[in-house]
């Protein structure tokens, strides 16, 4: 499996890292998990020049910077379809409303494009499955070989949220999402080969004297936290991302080398387009 890191950065606008979003490439398959600012520039790079290449759109939680373009996700994958190509679309409860309310939102702009064009002559499509704890079941996942399995985890007051295991081969990697440690995390990251997992640095944001700051703290993982659940769970690799706040290039070492004070494993702070293999 190949995981690429689509976009690292958190809610604050950064030059260099795009919104939360995460590509995992497995049995042939394209999967996209969450869609933050810049995803669709960001897998152009990683060389999916249209999202109509995607197998599934994966949603952890609704929280406005893991869905920002989900709406671009949707638009560009119908107007570049040559023919009628639906969304594969996972995500927790509430997922079908608010694709229903994107659609709406979209829908002058849907009458532009089917005005313009006369081969355009279908509505976009986005066939939802909702999950909350228990394996992802889609046809193209089965005849692919590849295993997706849910997990509810603790992002509260945002809730339901959920977190995703995806196996294939016999290699295996957590998608994670917001959340701090919980059950459902335990049970998603254990024995898994890659563990991402967005992360804050609390001893940081504690010093920012804006109560709204100082509220992310709540329900995000430290990275001490992500190092522990790594390391409770007997992970390979550990990869933090939607790192807030955002690390300055030369000082990503010292996030690792916190995390490595409670996991001997391997720890990664990637920048966006950076890859894991499993």
């Amino acid at each position: 499996m190949r995981v690429t890191l689509l976009g690292t950065g958190s809610p604050l606008p950064d030059p260099h890292r795009a919104g939360p979003a995460t590509l995992v490439q497995a049995g042939g398959l394209h999967l996209l998990f969450d869609c933050g600012r810049g995803v669709l520039m960001r897998l152009a790079a990683a060389g999916l020049p249209t999202p109509a290449l995607l197998h599934a759109q994966f949603l952890t939680h609704h929280h406005s910077d893991h869905v920002t373009d989900l709406n671009d996700v949707v638009t560009t994958r119908w107007a570049t379809s040559p023919v009628p190509n639906p969304l594969t679309l996972v995500g927790p409860p509430g997922s079908g409303a608010l694709v229903e309310r994107t659609l709406a939102m979209l829908s002058d702009d849907i009458g532009y494009r089917r005005t313009h064009h006369d081969d355009l002559n279908w509505d976009p499509g986005v066939e939802v499955t909702e999950v909350l704890d228990g394996p992802v079941t889609l046809e193209v996942l089965d005849a692919a070989g590849v295993r997706v399995t849910a997990a509810p985890t603790d992002h509260r007051p945002v809730t339901p949220t959920v977190g995703y295991r995806i196996e294939h081969d016999g290699s295996s990697v957590v998608v994670a999402g917001d959340t701090v440690p919980c059950e459902g995390l335990e049970r998603l990251v254990a024995g898994a080969d890659v563990y991402v997992q967005t992360v804050i640095r609390d001893d940081v944001i504690r010093q920012i004297p804006m109560q709204r700051f100082q509220d992310v703290c709540d329900y995000h993982s430290s990275v001490v936290d992500a190092a522990r659940t790594a390391a409770a769970g007997g992970v390979g690799t550990l990869v933090l991302t939607h790192m807030v706040p955002a690390p300055a290039p030369d000082a990503v070492t010292e996030w690792i080398a916190l995390a490595a004070e409670h996991f001997d494993g391997t720890i990664l702070a990637p920048d966006d387009l950076d890859v894991v293999d499993t």
